[in-house]
């Protein structure tokens, strides 16, 4: 059996959710890396981060159904400043407590603190901390 990389990831929890997704479809996949990424969070860069692995016979269904959940995701994420949907959720380096985890990481050696993840949208630069909620309809 053969697999290939479909994607990788920087976090767990992340690679877990799109690999359950994956295997309720009927997709053989499993995550390589998973173990060091999680016990030493540090080597993610090195070591290329958590990567999702496909059966080579179902590349090409398993990226239509990536896709797929990324819109949803957008769709569900709209920018509050311009309505866009072209939005992630990304690690800015904006925040001055990723400034204080980097300095705290080189004074201290190997202790690093959670960086702070934001969306940001790429068509106007607004960036938020939550998405907006969405008002029932049906009440």
């Amino acid at each position: 059996m053969s697999y290939q990389i479909l994607t990788t990831f920087t976090n767990y929890m992340d690679a877990h959710l799109c690999q359950m997704h994956l295997e309720e479809e009927g997709i053989n996949c499993w995550l390589k890396d998973e173990n060091t990424v999680t016990i030493d969070p540090i080597l993610t860069n090195a070591i290329g981060g958590i990567k999702l692995m496909v059966h080579e016979s179902q590349v090409e269904r398993a990226a239509d159904l990536l896709r797929i959940m990324k819109n949803k995701e957008q769709k569900a994420t709209p920018c509050p400043n311009c309505n866009s949907l072209n939005v992630e959720y990304i690690v800015t380096n904006r925040k001055a407590g990723n400034w204080l985890s980097a300095l705290t990481t080189f004074v201290l050696g190997d202790f690093a603190m959670a960086p702070h993840r934001v969306y940001h949208c790429f068509d106007c630069g607004f960036e938020f901390d939550a998405p907006a909620e969405k008002e029932d309809s049906t009440a």
